[in-house]
């Protein structure tokens, strides 16, 4: 066995390891092949999450062929629309794999079932669908909440960033200035702030040196 036969061999069989792991990860959904471009007319060598049909040793693809007669062709080709045998949608992805010498030696190729997405697709915009014919005004938040927001937005962008990138003596100026001008006398305002910085509740009220019973007992008559 030559030294080039010997690489071939590892190559494929240390592809059929990525192959198995991505099959794993993305079951039942995605079907994953191996495919060894030398052997065109047996070059099906692994697959996973069979969902094709197709057995071990079968030939190439139209892909596959393309990628032997030109070298050039695109390694990387990506969600594109495909369709198994049975005619259920699919979306493919196929890497091509070249040797030292710049050559098409094999391909890794994922084909998603989207059958099943397309149904929960339906069944989301259904669920998320809304009445925009109802002219009923009302807010499910506490009043100010809006304002709150905007006031922290606002300190961040003077600072060319946003909210959750501040950094930590940044979020207690801006905590120490909110306190300040009273704007967390809104109900659940720490909770609001803790959840537009990106922190904890307790973190946002170290961050204005008060107890959460601190902010009940402010807001009683």
């Amino acid at each position: 066995m030559s030294e080039t036969e010997a690489d071939h061999i590892h190559l494929l069989a240390q592809l059929q390891q990525i192959a198995q792991g991505l099959a794993e990860t993305f079951a039942p959904f995605c079907e994953v092949v191996v495919h060894d471009l030398t052997c065109p007319d047996h070059a099906v060598i692994a697959i996973h999450n069979n969902l094709s049909g197709r057995e071990h040793h079968q030939p190439a693809t139209e892909l596959g062929l393309a990628r032997i007669q030109d070298s050039q062709y695109p390694q990387i080709i990506t969600n594109y629309a495909n369709r198994f045998a049975d005619g259920r949608p699919a979306k493919s992805t196929s890497i091509g794999i070249k040797d030292s010498r710049g050559s098409y030696v094999a391909a890794l190729c994922l084909n998603i079932d989207l059958t099943v997405f397309r149904s929960l697709q339906s069944v989301i915009e259904s669920f998320v669908q809304l009445d925009n014919t109802v002219s009923v005004q009302e807010s499910l938040e506490p009043a100010g909440a809006e304002l709150l927001r905007a006031h922290m937005d606002q300190f961040a962008a003077r600072r060319g960033t946003v909210p959750q990138a501040l950094k930590v003596e940044d979020r207690r100026t801006l905590v120490k200035e909110l306190k300040a001008g009273g704007h967390l006398q809104v109900r659940r305002a720490m909770e609001i702030v803790a959840s537009h910085l990106g922190v904890s509740r307790a973190a946002a009220y170290s961050y204005a040196k008060i107890s959460p019973g601190d902010q009940l007992r402010s807001r009683r008559p």
